[in-house]
Formats: structure tokens, sequence, C-alpha cells
């Protein structure tokens, strides 16, 4: 019995594993093993018991305000020893995130192949996400294995030297997650009438301006006092500082603790409008037909701006105000949003994941690239 361990320490990449874990379980011959960090906790394992799934080893490095060399520093022996101690036969990581990297460093260093979910995907820019950008290319020199969720995720990979045999495209299996997350979430409980914009403001690079972020989306929500403007707030003590004294007390601006992730599935697949800096709510958005502002310069998520679906609204206040306002005055644009098709997934790229990993140990043939 092959032992595959899926490392993994937030919730965003809990809910991508998920479906992953899940196809891993129906393969003859392969024992699916649970890693955490424990980058979250609370929001962790509330995704996890979504879907069933239980932990078998938590390294749980979180700290108070923690500098990322010093997370990066506890993560990377911490992980190297749990791999040993389970008998990590591969190890599969996902995304972006500094669990990401430095479990991939770890594998490596002990000489345990390592396959990247969600490989490749690109901004251009190192500072913009920061510091994920640096993740993914940095886990890509390492890997064995790359999961290019698109077709243009694999080019991205191609171009950087990574040999075509060892890239396959799955799809998106944060696709797979959020529609059976949607199915079962309900929206959270006491909240105000929709229709319902939803807003989530948390990424690094914006925190310098996340003050100014808010007065802007607080402009346009005494703009529509008929929208229903809902914001679970981060329990980052750096975001909750800089927002919650702009928003707190706007009539029609329901500030949340992070929900968990039916629930938030719901919320989204109710709403009007989705406005974020997130990378994974892009591609959740575009699976429920949820147009979405994003609020950053650049996007390593571009299949969606071209498909229509998602727009680019940089991170100038004025700028953010302008084009959400501009948006929900025109029920034809978001109509429009609304119809464009979802360039990120048909729903099993989890199961695709699980026949390139049996594939790679020698257990199956190699799947067929996924083609949207």
């Amino acid at each position: 019995m092959k032992r595959v361990v899926l490392a993994f320490g937030t919730r965003p990449e809990a809910t991508k594993m998920a479906p992953v874990y899940l196809a891993l379980k129906e393969v003859p011959g392969i024992n699916p093993l649970v890693l955490l960090t424990g980058q979250h906790r609370e929001q962790l394992r509330q995704a996890l018991s979504l879907f069933g799934i239980q932990e078998d080893r938590n390294l749980d490095v979180m700290q108070e305000r923690q500098t990322l060399p010093d997370l990066a520093a506890r993560i990377l022996p911490q992980a190297a020893r749990a791999l040993k101690e389970m008998g990590a036969d591969y190890v599969l990581v996902h995304g972006d995130t500094l669990t990401t990297f430095a479990v991939a460093w770890a594998a490596f260093l002990e000489g345990i192949p390592v396959g990247h979910v969600e490989a490749g995907l690109r901004s251009g820019n190192l500072k913009e996400p920061f510091p994920e950008e640096a993740n993914r290319r940095l886990t890509d020199v390492l890997t064995d294995l790359d999961f290019a969720p698109t077709p243009l995720a694999k080019e991205n990979l191609l171009k950087e030297g990574k040999r075509e045999e060892g890239i396959l495209v799955t799809g998106q299996t944060g696709v797979d997650a959020v529609l059976l997350a949607a199915k079962l979430g309900k929206l959270p409980e006491g909240l105000p009438p929709g229709p319902y914009v939803t807003v989530t403001m948390h990424r690094r690079e914006n925190w310098p301006i996340l003050a100014e972020l808010a007065r802007a989306l607080k402009r346009v929500a005494e703009a529509f006092p008929s929208l229903t403007f809902v914001y679970p707030v981060h329990l980052n003590p750096v975001v909750r500082e800089a927002v919650f004294p702009v928003l707190k007390g706007v009539e029609n601006f329901v500030l949340l603790d992070p929900l968990e992730y039916g629930p938030m599935a719901a919320l989204i697949r109710e709403s009007l409008l989705l406005v974020t800096d997130s990378g994974g709510l892009q591609e959740e958005g575009a699976a429920l037909g949820v147009p979405v502002v994003v609020l950053r310069n650049v996007t390593e998520r571009p299949e969606g701006l071209k498909a229509g679906i998602l727009k680019l609204a940089g991170t100038d206040p004025e700028g953010v105000y302008r084009t959400v306002k501009a948006l929900l005055e025109s029920p034809e644009a978001l109509a429009r949003m609304r119809k464009a098709k979802n360039p990120y997934g048909d729903g099993k790229a989890g199961q695709r994941v699980a026949k390139g990993v049996a594939w790679r140990l020698g257990l199956g043939p190699r799947p067929e690239d996924w083609r949207p």
C-alpha cells in the first residue's frame, strides 16, 4: 500500500485538496494521509469537517503576528520529520502558501517525490501577490509532477523548462469543492435580506491601503442603500484594525467573523457581485456564475478575465470605487458576466489528480489532459 501524504495549512488549501483526498481513497493500492501545518486553526478544521476528513498529523505552527521567515523556519524541519515518520511514498502540496513551498522543500530534501496541485499559475510579478507568486515558482522547481488547472498554466510551466510528460491538465479542484459546498451550505443565520454584495480583503500586499479600500467600498454601499454588503473579515489583527474603524456602523455593511466553507459558498451563490483580493474566490465566483471584481493590479488567473467573468479593478481606491459602482449601476453588464463560460474546471479535477498520482506510482495508466 502506497502512502500519499497531502500536506496543507490553510482553509483554502483544505477545501481544494478535499476532492483529491476523497478521490485517492477510491484508488486501490493507495492510502491517503493528511498532514496539517496549522497556518490556520479553527478555519482549517471546519473546512475538513464539511467533507468528513480527519487529520493524521498536525504541526500546529500558528503563532500570533508571526513573521514569514519565522513561519518557514518552523515548518521546514517539522515537516521533514513528519513525512519520514508517516512513511510517505509521495507528497502532494497545493497552490501558493508558505506551507506549499516549505513542505515541498522538506520532501525534496528527504528524497520524497512531490506533486503540485494547482501548478503553473503566474502573475509575472514577484511582488503581487506576495509572497504567493514566489512560493508557486519555487515549488515548481522541486516537483516530480505538476497538476496544472488550465492549459495556460501548462504553457507557463513549459516556458519555464518543465517537461511535458510531467504536467497534467486537470481543471481546478476548487471548482469540485465549491460546487459541492454550494449545494450543502446554507446562508449565515441572522443575515439581513439581499441582494448581496460579498466582500473579502486580506492580501498582504494590500495591507498598507486596506483602510483606503474600505473607505471606497463604504462610499459604494452608501450609494446603494437597497443592497446588503457582507464582509467576512479575516482574523489577522492587521486586517481587522484597518477595516473595522471604517466600516463598523455603516447601515448596510455587515461585518462577520470568517465563515465556515459551506455558508461562505452559499453566500457567494446568492450574491449579485463578489469583490475580493483573494485568488481562490476568483475561481469559486466563476464556478458559481457570480461576477467578480478583483482588487489587484495583476492576477495569476487571467482565464477569467478573458472569459469575462472577472474584472480587474486595481488597488487605487478611487478606481475601485468607480469600477464597483459602474457594475452595480449596470444590470446588463452584470448579466453578461454571469453568462460567461467558467474556464476553471468541470468538477472532476480531484479524480484526475488521483489518477495522475496512481500513474506515477505505477498503479494505473496516464490520464488524459482536461480541455475546457
